[in-house]
């Protein structure tokens, strides 16, 4: 949210409310549930703020009812493609996670270290839209599913893909990063942090 400049009244407050939560997982050891009931609070107010002036409803994962879901489900997708090629590399059980929990088929420990970079997908899809690069034409929709097919989807993928290729350097390096101190049991303050360049 750093990124922002003059920011507005409203967005200072949900700063204030993200840096909050921030606070809340630091001050004592919680459950799982009790994480995530504090995710799901951040997740609200990050995403009303990112998309605010478009306005958007809401992240709701797969189900792509707006184009903006849609063109997440397909950024992040590339991100955990990208993601899991770095954590093979390391020999890592893709399957167990940590925040994400172990589930069948799922590739949990993918889940958990996709997070910290889907903002940069997030604010390529702001962009794209500031741009007027995002046409309602290009889509079709498929059972109340906006959809994306054939050449329709090359320039797309084409700039979702501009911040992951820029960034893929930082990104290894926190792969790397988060191994070695899994490696070495550190504790949690000692695990790499992800910060989105200006690049």
């Amino acid at each position: 949210m750093s990124k922002f400049r003059g920011k507005s009244t409203d967005l200072k407050n949900s700063i204030n409310l993200l840096e909050n939560h921030i606070e809340e997982l630091k001050s004592s050891e919680r459950g799982l549930k009790s994480i995530l009931g504090i995710e799901g609070s951040a997740a609200r107010i990050y995403f009303r703020e990112m998309f605010s002036e478009f306005n958007w409803s809401a992240r709701r994962p797969r189900v792509k009812h707006d184009i903006i879901n849609s063109l997440m489900d397909i950024g992040y997708t590339l991100l955990f493609n990208m993601i899991e090629a770095m954590i093979s590399i390391y020999g890592f059980d893709k399957y167990h996670g940590v925040y994400h929990q172990q589930f069948y088929q799922r590739k949990s420990l993918v889940c958990d270290l996709v997070e910290p970079f889907r903002p940069l997908i997030d604010l390529r899809i702001k962009k794209a839209m500031n741009l007027k690069q995002i046409h309602t034409q290009d889509f079709d929709i498929v059972q109340g599913q906006f959809r994306l097919f054939g050449k329709n989807a090359v320039p797309y993928i084409t700039w979702l893909m501009e911040p992951l290729i820029t960034q893929k350097d930082e990104m290894f390096l926190y792969i790397r990063n988060y191994y070695r101190a899994f490696m070495k049991n550190k504790p949690i303050d000692e695990y790499p942090f992800f910060k989105i360049s200006e690049k």
